[in-house]
């Protein structure tokens, strides 16, 4: 199993898959600058031993692990936090606000995760979460800075996917590392061209504020982005496009979807149709850049779209209201 997935030599960053689910779906990041090393993303505790050994391929120590960050606290960015904490114990995890109280009490997270998917097949994609001392988090607000000796680490707050979500932009890879703010795109997918769409997954999502986190992210002037679902992606241009357009499309499911629950249309039959109807524009995209695609990446689009889907049925449900 290859952990390291790329090493940017030149920038010490490397992509690590965390081998959630299946390859190449989730990834962290290890970041070396001289004797330190921060750790971006951890996804669920049973990424930690990945982690740990690519730290170890990577020539570091646990003990050289200064700063753990999160993007936000949904499970597949943030489930390992606590157990890599127990690993490495001079590390401090670095959260948004309304995310690190998550972080140290994970039991509220715990218990909903438990209600979506059952516990033995919450305990089988996540393992177990544990809490993290209080006194080993610290919140960043909207443009707070952290230096380390060759490189600053700026803190974006960018709502649209979640509310406790932030982007960290690193002034030497002059790059972004983007949690779920900036889409998606799986390797498996980019045969026919840079490919990417946005995420409006799970309770929080709010079209406006997710063009609001794009606007923000380019306003940096940065190279590539570091996606968590998966890796560097270099076509910024095309990735703002596609995006735009994507969210635009969900906005427009998501009005559509309010109309109908106000009109007594069921929930389950809305949602349904939501997720038919963004497969079948991801299908179409796909067939536009001449690509075909093979079971595995159908089933990772077709779960997307049913993420996508219960999360815009979630927010028109708020909203029908």
């Amino acid at each position: 199993m290859n952990k390291i997935y790329e090493f940017d030599v030149a920038n010490q960053i490397a992509t690590i898959d965390c081998q959630y689910i299946k390859p190449l779906l989730a990834c962290a990041y290890i970041m070396i600058d001289g004797e330190d090393v921060v750790i971006i993303e951890t996804n669920t505790s049973r990424s930690v031993p990945i982690i740990l050994d690519a730290l170890s391929e990577l020539g570091k120590t646990k003990e050289q692990v200064k700063y753990i960050i999160v993007t936000h606290v949904h499970l597949d960015h943030a489930g390992g936090a606590g157990a890599l904490m127990q690993s490495c114990k001079n590390a401090t995890v670095l959260a948004h606000p309304r995310a690190s109280r998550h972080l140290i009490d994970p039991t509220r997270l715990v218990n909903s995760s438990i209600d979506v998917y059952g516990e033995a097949e919450f305990r089988k994609l996540y393992g177990e979460i544990l809490p993290i001392a209080a006194d080993r988090v610290v919140t960043l607000n909207d443009g707070d800075e952290v230096s380390l000796s060759s490189r600053t680490l700026s803190f974006l707050h960018t709502r649209g996917h979640a509310n406790h979500h932030f982007c960290i932009y690193d002034s030497k890879s002059n790059g972004v590392f983007t949690g779920d703010s900036f889409g998606i795109a799986y390797p498996i997918l980019q045969t026919g061209g840079p490919y990417i769409y946005p995420t409006s997954t799970p309770t929080d999502f709010d079209p406006e504020e997710a063009r609001k986190s794009i606007t923000k992210i380019r306003k940096t002037g940065c190279s590539k982005l570091y996606l968590t679902h998966f890796g560097k992606f270099t076509a910024i241009h095309d990735a703002e496009i596609q995006m735009r357009q994507g969210l635009d499309f969900l906005e427009d499911q998501l009005n559509n979807a309010i109309l109908k629950l106000k009109a007594g249309n069921s929930i389950d039959s809305i949602q349904k149709e939501v997720a038919a109807f963004i497969f079948e524009r991801m299908m179409n995209e796909m067939r536009n850049r001449g690509v075909t695609l093979d079971n595995e990446a159908n089933q990772m689009m077709g779960f997307d779209a049913e993420l996508n889907a219960q999360g815009i049925v979630f927010t028109a449900s708020r909203r029908a209201r």
